[in-house]
């Protein structure tokens, strides 16, 4: 009886698959993650240790670094924010509606995945400066976009709508649209079947999706460099002042930066990995 329920136990940690080879396979990618992240990620970590405690200490709490920083996350979370409501409809549109040019807006969405971040900066920059199709209406009433800390959120909503959409997308197509045809019948009105049929079995998509947003807004440098007036202390990036310190040769200045970016970052992304897992305890894997 121990035999066989080590043999049980064995069973259901070796999966089968169509790979042979389970100790092959996981020792390449172990291989393979340590060279392409940990070596890369410890590398950072030893070249800032150059510095010492008290002048990492220093570099942390530098007004100018924390004011990077902040500004970084700070734009960062709000274009996720928007990206998880508007990539959302984005999504439902082309998954729920048939129209003349559905398959050419579905195209439309991956632009930011192709277009270099430079080339979206000086479009953006462009298009929302005072004399631009947008900037110019809006300075009649006093508003201003580009070469702000507004410009900033533009540029991070523009690359990270992509990540938005193509994630909650294919769960919206297998979704069962039963679930809401029952819950209509069952009395429900539409916000109900929104709130407690539609977005819950959502949820872990758009956790996902706003993941996936908010990092690559926090580490993103060609298109805000365009749009953002790079002022310290106003609208200057932490991925901008890195380039700062390298061009001064302070490399492990640079690499400290870095440093409070990654863990800053990883605690974010946990948090929400968490709540992800959560959510499919919750509501279940989707």
């Amino acid at each position: 009886m121990p035999l066989a329920a080590a043999s049980r136990r064995h069973w259901s940690f070796v999966k089968p698959s169509v790979l042979p080879g389970f100790g092959i396979t996981l020792g390449l990618s172990l291989t393979y993650l340590t060279l392409i992240v940990l070596i890369p990620l410890a590398a950072l970590a030893v070249r800032s240790a150059a510095l010492g405690p008290a002048e990492f200490w220093t570099l942390a709490t530098d007004p100018r670094t924390v004011d990077a920083l902040w500004t970084s996350f700070g734009s960062s979370l709000i274009a996720a924010l928007v990206n998880v409501v508007f990539g959302l409809i984005v999504a439902w549109v082309l998954v729920r509606y048939s129209f003349r040019g559905r398959r050419l807006l579905d195209a439309i969405v991956d632009l930011p995945f192709a277009l270099p971040t430079a080339v979206a900066g000086i479009a953006l920059s462009t298009l929302y400066g005072p004399k631009g199709w947008i900037g110019a209406p809006l300075s009649i009433f006093g508003l201003k976009i580009a070469y702000t800390p507004s410009g900033i959120v533009v540029a991070l909503i523009f690359i990270g709508l992509p990540f938005m959409v193509r994630t909650v997308q294919p769960v919206l197509e297998e979704f069962e649209q039963e679930l809401e045809e029952a819950a209509a019948t069952l009395g429900a009105n539409r916000f109900q079947t929104i709130t407690r049929v539609i977005l819950p079995r959502l949820l872990p998509a758009i956790l996902t999706g706003f993941a996936l947003a908010f990092a690559r807004a926090v580490g993103e440098y060609g298109s805000v460099i365009f749009i953002a007036s790079n002022i310290p202390y106003k609208s200057e990036i932490a991925p901008l002042l890195i380039v700062i310190r390298l061009q001064e040769f302070n490399e492990p200045a640079a690499a400290a930066i870095g440093i409070i970016m990654l863990v800053i970052a990883f605690v974010m992304l946990l948090v929400v990995n968490l709540i992800q897992a959560w959510a499919r305890r919750r509501y279940g894997d989707l």
